[in-house]
């Protein structure tokens, strides 16, 4: 399921849930909770990212 949300399954078992997905309430269900994640995710790189360099001054370059 984390796989699928996150987009990391190979097509054949990217197929193959998406087949599942389409008759079972409850992984449909855990998916709509799953959703946000891959966003979030990409927030917490960003915010990580500015930490490890810094604001960017008109004088200086990130390290």
């Amino acid at each position: 399921m984390t796989a699928y949300a996150l987009g990391v399954l190979d097509e054949e078992d990217h197929q193959a849930f998406e087949s599942h997905l389409m008759s079972c309430e409850e992984c449909q269900a855990e998916l709509r909770e799953l959703s946000e994640v891959p966003g979030l995710l990409d927030a917490v790189r960003r915010d990580r990212s500015t930490s490890l360099t810094g604001p960017l001054d008109d004088d200086r370059t990130p390290l």
